[in-house]
């Protein structure tokens, strides 16, 4: 798997990139995450990657310029353009959540823009762009953080980046509920008890224990998520 992400501010993602488990998925797996800076593709001396908008109004927008050249750059070295996925954040963009993480994950090659200031040249979007995600309904400087955000996500549904892929499968999301609470030792601490079920060695009667708690927190924390699941549940009743 390759994932190229183009950015006029490598550095902000050079650090998160280079540790935990995106450090050691670089070492185990065929990863390779390279950073293209923008700057380098500018067309002038002063390396300009960014101009006022046509029409008037504040804010400055990325030259496509610099964009093309990249990407161009980018597919020059891989010939796989047609296999690739090419993702833009922003907040016009589709709502990223598990299932896309888990599509990422089986692509060979992604490209990440990271956008910053007001906004990119529309023509990069409609020329180059397959995916345009959004992470929320809020604003941020740029596109690195959204960018290393879905990485992170991504990376690690890959096969042979988590060592206990099971741990993955039974995330929040995963199957549209949110996790259940977790405990480890002591099993008294400061008079707050492990609950029995856990110590009862009883798996029928844990799983359920569990079940039910993923239930009852999706009920609670996120309705949205918890009427999806009982339509789910439904469907499959009737089928």
């Amino acid at each position: 798997m390759r994932i190229d992400v183009i950015t006029a501010f490598p550095e902000i993602l050079r650090a998160p990139l280079n540790e935990s488990i995106l450090k050691q998925a670089q070492k185990r797996i065929q990863l390779e995450i390279y950073l293209q800076d923008l700057r380098q593709f500018a067309t002038d001396k002063h390396r300009t990657i960014d101009d006022t908008p046509y029409g008037g109004g504040p804010g400055m927008i990325l030259k496509p310029e610099p964009l093309f050249k990249a990407l161009e750059s980018i597919f020059a070295e891989t010939e796989d353009q047609e296999r690739s996925r090419i993702i833009y954040p922003t907040p016009q963009g589709k709502l990223f959540n598990q299932q896309m993480a888990e599509e990422f994950a089986g692509i060979e090659h992604l490209v990440f823009i990271c956008g910053h200031y007001k906004a990119i040249d529309q023509r990069v979007i409609d020329v180059w762009v397959t995916d345009e995600i959004s992470i929320g309904d809020f604003i941020l400087t740029g596109g690195e953080i959204p960018a290393l955000l879905m990485i992170d996500a991504i990376v690690r549904l890959v096969p042979g980046v988590i060592s206990d892929i099971q741990s993955a499968r039974t995330d929040s999301f995963q199957d549209g509920l949110l996790d259940c609470p977790y405990y480890t030792r002591p099993e008294d601490f400061r008079g707050l008890k492990v609950p029995e079920v856990l110590l009862s060695g009883n798996h029928g009667a844990i799983e359920q224990w569990r079940k039910e708690q993923r239930i009852q927190r999706t009920k609670e924390r996120r309705k949205d998520l918890y009427q999806q699941y009982l339509k789910k549940q439904k469907k499959e009743t009737q089928e």
